[in-house]
């Protein structure tokens, strides 16, 4: 059973880190994806966020850098062996890895159940199971109903 397994990794970097040593980090992180192979793993994007304050100061240090990246995986080892990397890197404060793919199937499935719930509601009074173009809340543009009419008080 291989299947594929998303993760998001974040890690701050400490401030005094140039933008040369965030990037050495991130080819880093790259170069560990790549040598798990291209097919079981994959850098799906990188986010740099930027130096932003932290809700508390961790080791004397009150700002950071936020980098966001989102990993697909078929196996765990990878995300063990940058976890691994980062751990002993001294310029990373924080990171953590987060599997995000249970999150969006549970999502996926509450929405799905919705519509479900909401077209059964629909048939049952006697309503087409899907609403018409016109019919949804929020559908109607004001300025487009009122073209070339007055508005009586």
């Amino acid at each position: 059973m291989s299947a594929s397994r998303q993760y998001e990794l974040v890690y701050l970097i400490t401030p005094d880190a140039s933008d040369q040593e965030v990037t050495d980090l991130h080819t880093q992180i790259e170069q560990i994806v790549q040598r798990f192979g291209s097919s079981n793993a994959v850098l799906e994007k990188t986010e740099n966020w930027g130096r932003r304050k932290l809700a508390y100061e961790i080791g004397h240090h009150r700002e950071a850098t936020y980098v966001v990246e989102t990993i697909n995986s078929t196996s765990g080892d990878v995300m063990k062996e940058i976890d691994r990397r980062l751990r002993v890197t001294d310029q990373v404060i924080r990171h953590l890895v987060v599997r995000v793919d249970e999150e969006i199937r549970v999502a996926d499935r509450t929405r799905d159940a919705r519509k479900a719930n909401q077209a059964r509601r629909r048939v049952a009074r006697g309503l087409p199971p899907e609403p018409a173009p016109g019919e949804k809340r929020g559908d109607q543009d004001s300025d487009d109903d009122r073209d070339g009419m007055e508005v009586q008080r």
